[in-house]
């Protein structure tokens, strides 16, 4: 028994009619005047029925094409059962012409099976309304019969998502990026457990990334003086050298730089309300590489700190974390968090905030460099810093002026301020 082609009928004197909706599928069955598509002129949305009962081998059409009288929709595995055609009256033609209503010969009954496809059945005018709402019809559930959706439905639809404080218009997410091949077609592979830290952490760094719009100014602080400073450090009593971590040191900068710059010791829940919330404190952050994963415990109000108390406790901390050991809560309620790779190496990189902090400060490993100084060049140690801030707060002047403050921080002479 050979394919039944179904092509597009009389349409009157219309041609290169615009799809808007396909709704069937390759490899469903379907029954005559079952709407196959719906098609819009520039006056009028029309669903074009099935003359046929059958299984479509081949559908020769998509959203978007552009079709006139004649052309192919698709192809049928004819029905044992139906060889008789449905007469097509030119009827589409009047209905293009009439614009408003949709005559009943043409609004057959849309009985789509449920197995095969989740699409709901509704007039050209309920779709056309549905559009212009932007709302998925799909998901309106209809009050005629065999659920067939009709403009009160819709309106209801609405009503409802507008009482619960759901968006009309859904945002349509990024589609997946589906890959054509496994990853074992091209070799051994195994597969793992992302760790548990990771996972957690992965939909707070998302939800910044995506939503905070992230600015990163790159730049270097001379820390000849200061790491002079600290590798001179001993014991008074025994003489012993004292280990003092730079990063303690960038803690008490960066606390003086938050008390002279506080937008940058804020945070904004809903931009929509245009309130900010001011912090009094000074809780700094500190990213901590764990083998789950990476942690951000806080120096709780590092302002009443000293330097030497600040690395004991980056210490203590620090094991917590790799032990899993730390309380959730000391994870949040930060001013400002320091990411740091000096211990590893690199330089610049993009530090991604810490939501709901407002900036991040990411420092790289020092290095001694030739600076050109006073008319010659002296070799100075150079730390290079990265400070990601959220661009709806802080502008890029702003951001320029808090580095420089925490270059001069870091600089000269105020190593031996922290020290006293």
């Amino acid at each position: 028994m050979s394919d039944i082609e179904i092509k597009v009928p009389n349409i009157g004197d219309f041609k290169d009619v615009e799809v808007i909706e396909v709704l069937v599928k390759k490899g469903q069955s379907i029954k005559k005047n079952d709407p196959l598509i719906t098609i819009e002129s520039d006056k009028s949305s029309v669903e074009i029925p099935s003359s046929f009962e059958g299984k479509i081998s081949n559908l020769n059409i998509k959203v978007g094409d552009k079709v006139s009288e004649g052309d192919l929709i698709l192809t049928l595995e004819k029905s044992s059962q139906i060889n008789q055609k449905v007469e097509q009256k030119p009827i589409i033609e009047k209905e293009f012409k009439k614009i408003e209503v949709i005559k009943p010969e043409v609004q057959q009954e849309t009985k789509v099976l449920n197995n095969v496809s989740n699409i709901s059945s509704a007039s050209p005018k309920a779709r056309k309304f549905a559009r212009e709402l932007g709302v998925d019809i799909n998901k309106v559930l209809g009050s005629e019969r065999d659920g067939r959706v009709v403009e009160e439905d819709i309106k209801k639809f609405v009503a409802l998502r507008s009482n619960n404080n759901a968006e009309v218009v859904e945002e349509k997410k990024p589609s997946k990026i589906k890959n054509e091949f496994e990853h074992s077609d091209f070799g051994q592979i195994e597969i793992k457990d992302i760790p548990r830290v990771k996972k957690l952490s992965s939909k707070y760094l998302t939800n910044s990334w995506t939503t905070i719009p992230h600015v990163t100014n790159h730049d270097e602080a001379d820390i000849t003086e200061m790491e002079s400073f600290r590798n001179s450090l001993t014991d008074i009593y025994t003489g012993e050298k004292i280990k003092i971590t730079p990063l303690a040191f960038i803690v008490k900068a960066l606390v003086a730089s938050l008390k002279k710059f506080p937008s940058f010791n804020s945070s904004i829940d809903e931009i929509e309300t245009g309130k900010m919330t001011m912090k009094k404190y000074y809780h700094i952050g500190i990213a901590v590489d764990t083998p789950n994963g990476l942690m951000v415990p806080k120096i709780r109000n590092a302002n009443n700190k000293k330097i030497s108390h600040i690395s004991r406790e980056l210490r203590e901390v620090s094991e917590l974390c790799r032990n899993l050991k730390i309380d959730k809560k000391e994870l949040f309620g930060g001013s400002m968090t320091i990411t740091s790779l000096g211990g590893i190496g690199g330089s610049f990189f993009t530090p991604i905030i810490n939501y709901p902090e407002v900036a991040i400060l990411g420092v790289g490993r020092s290095e001694k460099k030739q600076i050109y100084i006073n008319g010659k060049f002296q070799t100075r140690t150079m730390l290079p810093i990265s400070l990601s801030y959220d661009h709806r707060i802080i502008d890029g002047a702003e951001a320029a002026r808090f580095n420089n403050d925490l270059k001069e921080n870091l600089g000269k002479n105020f190593a031996y301020k922290l020290a006293v």
